[in-house]
């Protein structure tokens, strides 16, 4: 069946990739991006692709893409959230307006073209919602403060909004991709001006970054393929990792915290009131307890 799809974030990267193979495959697709000039068009699926200019951090200007799809195509089947920045440096020496940018276009941004399309696709109790993450979205890595905390933002965002309009037939997923080989994640980070303090953190992970060709380790085109994959699926997961250097570093980092928290589960469990039940068997726990899959 073809469906319409609405890529955000589609001029380069990944997102440019989910256009060729969205149209390839046969669906309508409106393509938007602060620079609409750079978004990819193929000649030959001319007749199924609507470029459009979207400022992601703008909620008008989320509302007026998918009022252009529908006006174009009829409906919106699939949102994907592509549109991405990345900025370096220590959480300190990061000029604000910067790191406030990077929050509002990974973050912020996601949230307006969530809200702009929910509006179509409730009533119609159907449609998939793709939000393009990272690796880096359950990482902790030095010189990437803001980037980093805005996809933990986001995945935060996507598991909540899952919950809420899943029963309403309404499927969501966060990718999480490890490196990618694209433009985008190819260019070099700029080794930030930082206080010496941050040289041995935020400094040495940059340099590092820069020399190790290993970092973009994804087949874009591959990547696209499964996200289109997601589109088709019944049942998708809430969080799925790309690339092999993904599916390596989350156990790791899960096993990590988890480890912390048991080491320091005595400390945490001393501060309840006294006389009280076990947590595990109230009520309350039942009612937060993280949904079973399958």
């Amino acid at each position: 069946m073809t469906k319409t799809f609405l890529i955000a974030g589609a001029a380069g990267g990944l997102g440019g990739r989910v256009v060729t193979v969205a149209l390839a495959a046969g669906h309508n697709v409106v393509a938007t991006d602060l620079a609409p000039d750079a978004v990819p068009v193929p000649q030959e699926h001319r007749d199924r692709l609507r470029v459009r200019a979207l400022d992601v951090t703008d909620p008008a200007s989320a509302r007026d893409a998918v009022a252009h799809a529908v006006a174009e195509f009829g409906a919106v089947d699939v949102l994907v959230n592509s549109a991405g920045a990345r900025s370096v440096g220590s959480i300190e020496d990061m000029p604000e307006d910067e790191f406030h940018r990077d929050v509002n276009v990974n973050f912020f941004g996601a949230v307006n073209t969530v809200r702009a399309v929910l509006p179509v696709m409730r009533p119609r109790r159907s449609g998939s919602i793709i939000n393009l993450s990272t690796i880096g979205g359950r990482r902790n890595q030095p010189g990437l403060g803001a980037y980093q905390s805005s996809k933990w933002a986001l995945g935060g965002f996507t598991e909540i909004l899952a919950r809420e309009v899943g029963p309403i037939g309404i499927r969501v997923t966060l990718v999480e991709p490890g490196g990618i080989r694209t433009p985008w994640a190819a260019a070099p980070m700029p080794v930030p001006d930082i206080h010496d303090e941050y040289e041995e953190t935020v400094g040495a992970f940059a340099r590092t970054y820069n020399n190790n060709p290993d970092v973009q380790r994804g087949d874009p085109t591959k990547m696209a393929a499964v996200i289109l994959r997601l589109t088709e699926e019944p049942a998708p997961p809430t969080r799925l990792l790309l690339g092999s250097d993904a599916a390596w570093l989350a156990p790791q980092i899960a096993r990590a915290r988890a480890v912390e928290d048991a080491e320091w589960h005595e400390l945490s469990v001393s501060t309840d009131r006294d006389g009280l039940d076990d947590f595990a068997d109230s009520a309350v726990a039942q009612m937060v307890r993280p949904p079973k899959k399958g």
